[in-house]
């Protein structure tokens, strides 16, 4: 069951990053001063990450949980 821990720990991580990185781009789009066609451009392609990232990090917790119940 440590595998499953440990791996659901870094499926958890990796949605983590892509979080971030979505945060982090559309922040930037944000200070850059764009007009509000280019941000909406900006936060429309930074989406699917963020939507990715938190599906991602979701699974990740729930194979922790799983491998932490089993074990």
């Amino acid at each position: 069951m440590d595998v499953m821990i440990w791996g659901g720990a870094a499926v958890s991580l990796v949605g983590l990053v892509l979080l971030v990185w979505s945060i982090i781009k559309v922040a930037r789009g944000r200070s850059a001063g764009l007009e509000d066609a280019e941000l909406r451009e900006v936060i429309r392609r930074a989406m699917p990450m963020n939507m990715g990232g938190l599906l991602l990090s979701v699974f990740g917790l729930m194979l922790v949980i799983l491998g932490i119940w089993l074990g």
